[in-house]
């Protein structure tokens, strides 16, 4: 059983009303776009949105399928100091069994064709040794700390073929996927061997800033006018 874990907290700082402000002029915004792709899905069963916003719940609650559950979370777990450890031990006290996947409205470019997908890879990376599933984006270039290269050895040399780099991978918080039995012995979203799947940059979007927000309007817009 695949449940879609959907948290959408009330009060985002950098950008206001995030999760339900009209974005590339959708009413509902990103929570409309993200609820469409994860119920246009059929390998997930059920899709639960937990948030502490009032405006969420309520478009939530007015979606016509059993499958979106309501989560009204309290509002210690939906504040700007919350930890994401703190929701993730939240997480299993509300999914009893099965497999979460964890999923945010900031990534709208992953659809429902992605999903079914990473759902299938998923399981097939269980019998392979994994224990769960993460999406991420691949960096191969000239990536430095604040004093030094640590993506590549400029001793070796200074200047190689971005080609020839040993990539690194940023996790891009589109999909965690990890049984409830993981939430509950390991209190974290991910297992002890997580399969790194790595996705396109556009499917890596992550809307955090108001930067973010118009690119990635932009980014909408074009693809539908070129479909």
């Amino acid at each position: 059983m695949i449940t879609a874990f959907l948290p959408c907290r009330k009060g985002s700082q950098r950008i206001p009303d995030k999760n339900v402000k009209p974005f590339a002029g959708i009413e509902g915004g990103l929570l409309r776009i993200k609820l469409d792709q994860l119920l246009a899905c059929s390998a997930i069963d059920s899709i639960l949105v937990s948030s502490n916003d009032e405006r969420v719940l309520d478009f939530a609650d007015k979606v016509n399928d059993s499958r979106v559950i309501i989560d009204n979370r309290p509002d210690h777990l939906g504040s700007s100091s919350t930890t994401t450890d703190e929701l993730i031990k939240y997480v299993p006290s509300i999914i009893k069994e099965g497999h979460v996947l964890w999923t945010h409205v900031t990534s709208p470019f992953i659809t429902e064709i992605d999903y079914a997908n990473i759902i299938a890879t998923y399981f097939k990376q269980l019998d392979n040794g994994y224990d769960s599933l993460m999406t991420v984006l691949k960096l191969q270039g000239f990536i430095w700390d604040d004093k030094n290269p640590i993506s590549y050895d400029r001793n070796a040399l200074k200047w190689p073929m971005t080609q020839n780099i040993k990539p690194l991978f940023e996790v891009d918080s589109g999909v965690f996927l990890s049984s409830v039995d993981n939430y509950n012995q390991l209190d974290d979203r991910i297992g002890t061997q997580p399969f790194l799947l790595e996705q396109p940059k556009i499917k890596s979007v992550d809307i955090d800033w108001p930067d973010d927000f118009v690119f990635a309007e932009e980014l909408w817009n074009k693809q539908v006018k070129n479909l």
